[in-house]
């Protein structure tokens, strides 16, 4: 058994999931600007890409990101290996393991949740990303999958994975269906057993054991820090970002960096107009920001101007400015006191 990693000053309280297509560099931007404490997370980048694809821009993330985790998704430990060093070179803070994607096309390449069915071989990837970096390795993971959905087979995976000297382990409180349900149907339908997460953490109290999965409110989030070391929230702060704007006062006792959102908006202008000069198309940084206005008066407005302009060719600044035209500033004062 190696030596458990010694704690990193990462704080993992509050972070959000990766998730495929969403958690860009352009949302994790928006991100942080909400929340300078939550921890964010890569889209899942497969060992492929990484050793036979643009590499650069698999990798690429802004400074102001940090801290910002890069989530692999892979099997062979040699792959892995070269990966996770790829990741440390480029600055990122944790690298962590993918053992919870569903989908069809990551069954077919033998990651994501059907490695739940091997602990030893996700033992063998983690100790051979621990001995290629410096930064903490972490793993993602989900309850079990259909034919190995038992809490014992669960402790099993986690005591064989545990061993290498892993410590942190975050838990989508489901087990994954991996024939039959689309990976949006095990992202719902697939009952949540938060009391089984609850029972791991007692089972191995020196792990940092994160939940993830079903969270809509801070409130709920703040109930599972009076028992778990953290909560990883996924699709409520992507299509609702404005709830980061809570994260610090709520969580972390510190003030938040914006309380507007046309503050925070403003804020991220000179970012977006860097990227339209690098040639990024609008529309693949405000497609991110759809969500930002929800619950205020001219917040479907503002969505309809950039889904109708945004995507046209030329689009620029402009486009943006126009669509936050639409949405009065008082109007953010009016959705909180209706919340």
């Amino acid at each position: 058994m190696t030596e458990t990693q010694p704690l990193r000053r990462l704080d993992r309280c509050f972070s959000i999931a990766p998730m495929m297509d969403w958690t860009t560099m352009h949302y994790r931007y928006l991100a942080r600007l909400l929340s300078r404490q939550c921890l964010l997370y890569t889209e899942m980048v497969t060992t492929g890409a990484l050793l036979h694809g643009d590499r650069e821009r698999f990798l690429a993330h802004d400074a102001i990101e940090h801290p910002v985790a890069l989530q692999l998704g892979g099997s062979d430990p040699k792959e892995l290996a070269a990966c996770a060093r790829f990741g440390e070179a480029a600055g990122f803070d944790e690298i962590n393991l993918n053992v919870g994607c569903p989908s069809d096309r990551v069954q077919n390449n033998a990651i994501g949740a059907c490695l739940m069915a091997e602990p030893r071989k996700v033992a063998d990837a983690v100790a051979a990303m621990q001995d290629a970096t410096h930064v903490p390795i972490t793993v993602k993971h989900r309850l079990g999958i259909n034919g190995r959905e038992s809490y014992a087979e669960l402790c099993e995976f986690v005591d064989t994975v545990a061993a290498t000297g892993c410590r942190t382990f975050i838990v989508h409180a489901r087990i994954a269906i991996l024939e039959g349900l689309s990976p949006k149907e095990n992202r719902e339908i697939p009952p949540l057993k938060y009391d089984w997460v609850h029972q791991l953490k007692r089972e191995f109290p020196s792990l940092e054991i994160i939940i993830n999965g079903g969270f809509k409110s801070l409130d709920a989030c703040r109930e599972q820090l009076d028992v778990l070391d953290g909560v990883m929230v996924g699709r409520e702060a992507y299509q609702n970002p404005w709830l980061l704007a809570g994260v610090d006062p709520l969580l972390y006792g510190e003030a938040a960096p914006f309380t507007s959102r046309h503050d925070a908006l403003r804020a991220m202008l000179p970012f977006i107009e860097a990227e339209l000069s690098r040639g990024v198309a609008l529309n693949h940084i405000t497609r991110h920001l759809l969500g930002l206005f929800h619950g205020c008066a001219g917040g479907r407005r503002f969505r309809r101007h950039l889904s109708e302009q945004a995507h046209k060719p030329g689009a620029d600044l402009k486009v943006l400015l126009d669509a936050m035209a639409l949405v009065p500033e008082d109007a953010e004062a009016s959705a909180a006191e209706t919340a």
